[in-house]
């Protein structure tokens, strides 16, 4: 199966894709366009979405052959907290238009959908809340034109799970979960102790079409992460979004993020060798960074 944007995902036929080049950070991008730090920035599909396609264009101009889509804390109960839990619906299909208008048949577009908020492995909500939320969320997505969906950043099997279930449950194509790995002495666990191999498991189990990591740590650090979750096996691609190294605070007291795009093309050929399908850049990550991964891509051209 060769790159074609335009051609509709499945379940089926996902597993024939090639090596792709995915995008970057959205957060510090929105930001350099003006938005103040601590913003739900997915509000700005509703609000700002001429700031929001100028993100997207700039990925899918840099080489991006998949980009995501605005709405990382899109469900409601995470937008409950900035007094926005009515606007989910409009929110996260606004926000898979933008990126579809922005991919243009150039790139695939991932919806993405990050974590609820609240420790569901704790039985701080119930599961099926939890469940619910990430369906209506996915519907809008959807409905939106996304070709596929990509549950992110989770650290709590519980809450992955009801996640993927409620995904699954409402619409038909490829949906992907990904965790954080930043704990215990190799960095390989989440902060709740979730390990590469479970994080496997559970994709696998409950239907998902790929699986991987993303955000915690260091590009660096994912080929390690890659060559663990091909250990588990070959049934599912595996998905890296790494950061542009740790964050350090500037003089003003903001958070930067310093590894150069060099850093990010001399790692594309070992994180394909370890396993890896998808490979783009987390928090701080630039269209300069994708660029540079674009360049190194067995795809590119």
């Amino acid at each position: 199966m060769v790159f074609d944007p335009e051609m509709k995902l499945t379940r089926e036929n996902f597993g024939s894709l090639p090596p792709l080049c995915t995008d970057g950070a959205w957060g510090t991008e929105l930001q350099k366009l003006g938005a103040p730090p601590g913003l739900i920035c997915d509000t700005w599909n509703l609000e700002q979405p001429d700031k929001v396609l100028t993100v997207a264009r700039s990925y899918v101009d840099a080489g991006s052959q998949v980009i995501l889509t605005n709405t990382f804390s899109g469900n409601r109960i995470m937008l409950a907290k900035h007094n926005a839990a009515e606007q989910a619906v409009a929110i996260c299909k606004a926000g898979a238009e933008i990126s579809k208008r922005a991919a243009a048949g150039k790139a695939y577009v991932f919806a993405s959908l990050g974590p609820c908020g609240k420790m569901v492995m704790m039985a701080e909500i119930d599961t099926e809340e939890v469940e619910q939320a990430y369906a209506e969320q996915a519907l809008a997505l959807v409905t939106g034109g996304a070709d596929a969906l990509v549950i992110e950043t989770q650290s709590d099997l519980v809450e992955a799970e009801a996640a993927l279930r409620g995904c699954l449950r409402v619409c038909k194509v490829p949906v992907g979960v990904t965790f954080t790995f930043d704990s215990g002495p190799q960095k390989d666990r989440t902060m709740m102790g979730v390990s590469v191999n479970q994080a496997y498991d559970l994709a696998t189990a409950g239907g998902a079409s790929f699986v991987g990591a993303n955000c915690g740590a260091g590009i660096e650090t994912f080929v390690g992460i890659a060559r663990q979750f091909r250990a588990c096996g070959t049934d599912l691609p595996i998905w890296v979004k790494g950061n542009a190294g740790q964050p350090e605070l500037d003089e003003s007291g903001n958070c930067i993020y310093k590894a150069p795009p060099q850093v990010y093309a001399d790692l594309v050929r070992p994180l394909l060798d370890a396993g890896a399908h998808f490979i783009g850049g987390c928090c701080g990550s630039t269209p300069a960074h994708i660029r540079a991964i674009a360049e190194q891509m067995p795809t590119a051209g």
